[in-house]
């Protein structure tokens, strides 16, 4: 396996990343359930927010299949890598769920149900009750879900690993980038995802682990192909074939989707017939983004700059946290009355200036590391995620 590092793929982790920041501050705005909202909302934000719906999240498990067959290839086992994950992803997991996240459903409990008593006895009275409350299951792991799945798909991995040969890996390995040779990577996983949906056309994420199959389905396709672009990288020719092509693709595919959310915003039901359009619309824009953004990284992005490996050791961090600072601060505007162009902008520069603190002082001190997902200081920092 090559170890040579492909930069572009830490600058497309490192953009995704930040892009599902701004998404998140998106969602005060938006006309979407969530733990806190400006009142009124602003029907019309969903439209940019559809924008990036449908390719931000596989192309973080794309990336992350990437960075997880270099470590795997790095570390030379199967136990080594399981290891290696555990550590990076379940330990901040767990300081998340119990440290970072209770904001979040106190201050929806507050301002949605009514709900009367302080963080601090809801942390210690209701928060670790392991059941619901007014429907909010609790504890709970928030946006963190994609840490569990990531943890979840490279366990499998190590598995895969462990216990199928070298050679039947590299033939399966072989065969399935035979599949994606050409216009096979813009066409084949498209349709595979178009193909789930079709198995599940009223499946809705779930982001609970054991009831959300067929968005498994919908994210491992994104992370196996990512691991073959590393295992197999003659696959960078594919993506250099038809990146192009599936830019222009991904922009005439976003307009039924903008022209659905337009013609019936919000809560406003939409036709049958509508509801396909727009579901099978947003399948073929969010690969299509996929394949042009790795494109566009491999051809323009693949080189380095001196605040890459700092800004890729951030991000982790930067996620672990970015919710709940948006979630304080937008309940704090909310009780203010803070119209909508002055919370936006308080929201942006709050989260930056809270993520960077919450990463510096983290980074800082040895034993706070390994909580927000950075390595001890004997060790490298790493981009793998």
């Amino acid at each position: 396996m090559p170890t040579q590092r492909h930069l572009g793929m830490d600058w497309l982790r490192i953009g995704a990343f930040a892009l599902l920041i701004l998404y998140h501050i998106g969602m005060y705005f938006g006309p979407w359930g969530w733990h806190v909202k400006i009142d009124p909302v602003i029907d019309w934000v969903a439209i940019p927010m559809y924008a990036t719906n449908g390719w931000r999240l596989p192309l973080l498990f794309l990336v992350s299949g990437y960075a997880s067959a270099a470590l795997a290839g790095k570390l030379g086992g199967a136990g080594a890598f399981a290891k290696s994950r555990s550590a990076r992803l379940l330990i901040p997991l767990l300081f998340g769920v119990v440290v970072v996240i209770p904001p979040q459903p106190w201050i929806e409990l507050v301002t949605q149900h009514g709900y009367a008593k302080g963080l601090g006895a809801f942390w210690t009275s209701d928060y670790f009750r392991f059941g619901t409350l007014d429907g909010i299951v609790l504890p709970t792991w928030q946006h963190l879900w994609f840490v569990v799945y990531l943890w979840v798909y490279t366990m499998l991995a190590a598995l895969l690993l462990a216990l199928v040969p070298a050679a039947a890996r590299g033939r399966f390995a072989g065969g399935a980038a035979q599949l994606l040779r050409g216009w096979g990577l813009l066409i084949v996983p498209m349709l595979g995802w178009l193909a789930i949906y079709a198995a599940f056309p009223g499946h809705d994420e779930t982001h609970a682990l054991f009831d959300d199959g067929p968005s498994h389905l919908h994210y491992l396709m994104a992370f196996g192909v990512g691991w073959l672009l590393r295992a197999r990288p003659a696959l960078f020719e594919s993506v250099a074939r038809c990146w192009k092509a599936a830019a222009l693709l991904a922009v005439l595919a976003f307009l039924p989707v903008a022209w659905t959310e337009w013609t019936w915003p919000g809560d406003t039901r939409a036709p049958g017939w509508a509801v396909i359009l727009f579901h099978v619309a947003r399948l073929v824009q969010g690969w299509a983004a996929i394949v042009a953004l790795v494109g566009a990284a491999d051809r323009w992005w693949n080189r380095d700059h001196p605040k890459r490996a700092m800004l890729a050791e951030a991000v982790f961090p930067f996620y672990i946290i970015h919710q709940t600072i948006i979630v304080v601060v937008g309940w704090y505007l909310l009780q203010a009355g803070v119209t909508a162009l002055p919370s936006f902008l308080i929201l942006l520069v709050a989260t930056a200036l809270g993520c960077w603190l919450f990463y510096a002082i983290g980074r800082s001190i040895g034993w706070l590391r390994p909580l927000i997902g950075l390595q001890r200081k004997e060790g490298r920092a790493a981009w793998v995620r």
